[in-house]
């Protein structure tokens, strides 16, 4: 399949004080067979200079500079709003600032895609920096996948799958505006596979192999690696995403409720501090149970323009 013309391709790169993979992830971008027709740097009020940096060096890049932390889930749900409200995007290419693309991956992710409406989400195969398939984003084929499906995503050389990774991930613009942006209160962690899973509940996903990107993570672990104090988010987020998510139906709920309870259970076994993930456990189950999050215009209010944009995204989804 072959690039829609009229397609216009933004990439959206969130950036949080990691500015010499910063200077990687846009020197990739910037050398794609298949260009970018423009890219959104969103700056997390990062503590370094990396605003100065995209200023000085990266001066094409739209920055949009945010003045807290809003979390992976805030800084793709602005920079996803301003690639859709400002740059007028027609597919817009998430990543973080630790993910280094080669040079097809766009082309190959385009490809796949195509021109069919069906299919709103296209991922990469994600390496670790010695180019093995990196474990914490490595697809699952989706289950329950009918025939048909797996068939017509075969013949676009990929898998189909029910979410993907914010580890670049391709998602069609109208998509965006009919299912909503990420939700920023997830802050990091499950954002991605609630944002995917919400907007692939009525659409096609695909895994690309030949779209491959370098997930430059300290070290190389899958999702079950032991994740401190963060463990906390990962508590909260799945109850959220198993009680209030509309991406998933009533029998995906305990497919992966049953999943989730296993991975902690392998993450408290590889524990060296396990006080730690009680805690995180706990007061995960607590928050999840009750409280929920809140919505992107109250969780994302007052960042200027940023507001903005995730205002009148948000405003036409619900109009939609």
């Amino acid at each position: 399949m072959t690039r829609t013309p009229a397609a216009r391709t933004v990439a959206v790169v969130v950036a949080y004080n990691r500015r010499d993979l910063l200077i990687e992830v846009l020197d990739a971008l910037a050398t794609q067979t298949v260009p970018v027709d423009a890219v959104v740097v969103v700056d997390n009020a990062s503590t370094d200079d990396t605003a100065a940096l995209v200023r000085d060096r990266f001066g094409y890049a739209d920055l949009v500079s945010v003045s807290r932390n809003t979390g992976g889930a805030g800084g793709f749900a602005i920079g996803a709003a301003r690639a859709v409200m400002r740059q007028h995007a027609d597919l817009v290419w998430l990543m973080d600032d630790d993910t280094v693309p080669t040079p097809t991956a766009l082309e190959a992710l385009i490809g796949s895609v195509g021109d069919d409406p069906l299919v709103t989400i296209a991922g990469s195969r994600v390496v670790w920096t010695d180019g093995q398939d990196h474990p914490m984003n490595t697809p699952r084929v989706k289950p329950f996948v009918g025939s048909r499906e797996r068939a017509a995503a075969t013949a676009r050389e990929a898998l189909p799958v029910r979410s993907s990774s914010f580890v670049s991930m391709l998602v069609r613009a109208d998509a965006v505006r009919r299912h909503g942006l990420p939700i920023a209160d997830y802050f990091i962690w499950n954002d991605d596979f609630e944002f995917s899973t919400r907007i692939l509940r009525r659409s096609r996903g695909l895994f690309v192999p030949a779209s491959v990107v370098v997930h430059k993570t300290v070290k190389l672990g899958a999702t079950d690696i032991d994740p401190g104090e963060r463990f906390y988010y990962e508590v909260r987020n799945k109850v959220w995403l198993l009680r209030l998510a509309r991406g998933l139906s009533p029998a995906e709920k305990v497919l992966y409720a049953g999943s989730t309870v296993r991975r902690w259970a392998r993450t408290f076994r590889a524990s060296a501090n396990r006080p730690v993930l009680v805690s995180g456990l706990r007061r995960g189950l607590r928050d999840g149970f009750r409280s929920r999050p809140r919505p992107n215009t109250v969780a994302l209010a007052g960042l200027g323009e940023a507001s903005d944009d995730v205002a009148a995204c948000e405003a036409g989804v619900a109009r939609a």
